[in-house]
């Protein structure tokens, strides 16, 4: 390994890095904020909904659980353009990652929701509370203590299953890293590279989720 010529090259390709690794963040940070949005309704969905709706979000959650994130982000590129939906290689990622998200997110927070005694729901509304200040005042806070570290590790799914966007075109961070080896032909050295830092962004994920559930711990 030529640590120097490394180092040159790392730094004559560092613009492209970047823009990969931003690229990596946006889809992550997008993919994860609205997959565990619609997990949230996905889940709350699962435990108080009607039959049958339980029964199509059970198929909902089944279904996304059970097809890979690649053909799920193959399926959201090209099967939505042949209905007529054109998405950009970036949307068609995040709507796929959001969607796998959402699946994970759903499963955990109906378990966590169904953990909670229903006495705790019924008193709420014998004081008046609507069912979203419920969730929001009595049941959120509680839920919040079983998700995070399940949540975190999602999170850091996430972050690796979108290297697999390279696939239909999304310049991030492992496809600029290919890009550049293409030209320098210094591959273990730029894939080690990519690795540690898809190892320092899941490991910032972990100590941030740690951190918080410190804070939310009961002493």
């Amino acid at each position: 390994m030529n640590f120097s010529l490394f180092l040159t090259e790392l730094w004559n390709a560092r613009l492209s890095l970047l823009s990969g690794l931003g690229d990596t963040i946006l889809i992550s940070v997008a993919s994860v904020i609205l997959g565990s949005v619609l997990g949230v309704f996905v889940g709350l969905a699962m435990t108080y909904g009607a039959k049958w709706l339980r029964f199509v979000v059970r198929l909902y959650i089944d279904f996304l659980r059970g097809t890979p994130v690649f053909v799920l982000i193959l399926a959201c590129f090209y099967i939505l353009s042949v209905v007529g939906l054109d998405l950009t290689a970036f949307q068609a990622g995040v709507l796929a990652l959001t969607l796998f998200c959402s699946s994970h997110v759903g499963e955990i927070v109906r378990g966590a929701l169904s953990a909670i005694p229903q006495g705790q729901t019924e008193a709420a509304k014998s004081v008046g509370l609507t069912f979203g200040q419920t969730f929001v005042y009595v049941l959120l806070p509680q839920a919040l203590r079983q998700i995070l570290p399940t949540w975190v590790n999602t999170a850091t799914e996430i972050v690796k299953a979108s290297t697999l966007l390279s696939i239909i075109g999304v310049v991030e961070l492992l496809l600029a890293t290919q890009q550049v080896i293409s030209r320098t032909y210094l591959s273990l050295e730029f894939y080690l590279f990519a690795g540690f830092v898809y190892f320092l962004l899941n490991f910032v994920i972990e100590q941030a989720g740690r951190a918080v559930e410190r804070r939310i711990s009961i002493p």
